[in-house]
């Protein structure tokens, strides 16, 4: 086991118990705090994978909606869509994503990558993840599905950003 291992285990734990403290007292609705979870628990499985997380639950004033991480994986930026579920139902969570939502996605990534100077812009290779967390009481389960969708509907890799 390495340090990095032990670090982000750790950290996990201590995460684990100040947001269960924290749900306690929250005056959020179930579902919310569910997905809050799911999130939590994506965001120290991507890392315990290698991923550089650098954004969690990213908004934009000129948008709804927001994207859940954002990491890098090598030379590549990755947006995570994050679905929770606490069982496993006729349907995997990934169903959940939409065409109405992947489009908001898309924009949501393009305003992101606007912090980026115009020319870096383009030579940003973009993925596109679904990971589906259950929370099940035998533990946490996860599915990723890694290029879930393109960066334009008709799947053409070349649209502007």
């Amino acid at each position: 086991m390495g340090l990095q291992y032990l670090t982000i285990s750790l950290e996990r734990r201590v995460h684990s118990a100040l947001r269960s403290l924290a749900d306690r007292k929250s005056l959020k609705p179930v579902h919310l705090l569910t997905g809050e979870r799911g999130e939590d628990a994506a965001y120290f499985h991507l890392r315990s994978l290698g991923y550089t997380v650098v954004a969690r639950r990213w908004r934009t004033a000129r948008l709804r909606g927001d994207l859940d991480l954002v990491a890098w994986d090598g030379p590549a930026i990755v947006m995570f869509e994050v679905k929770t579920r606490t069982a496993r139902d006729l349907a995997p969570a990934d169903t959940a994503v939409d065409a109405q939502k992947k489009q908001m996605l898309r924009k949501m990534a393009a305003a992101y990558l606007r912090q980026f100077p115009a020319s870096m812009r383009a030579a940003i290779p973009v993925r596109f993840d679904i990971l589906s967390v259950y929370l099940l009481a035998s533990g946490t389960e996860f599915e990723h599905i890694r290029n879930a969708f393109s960066r334009t509907e008709t799947g053409d890799e070349r649209g502007r950003w």
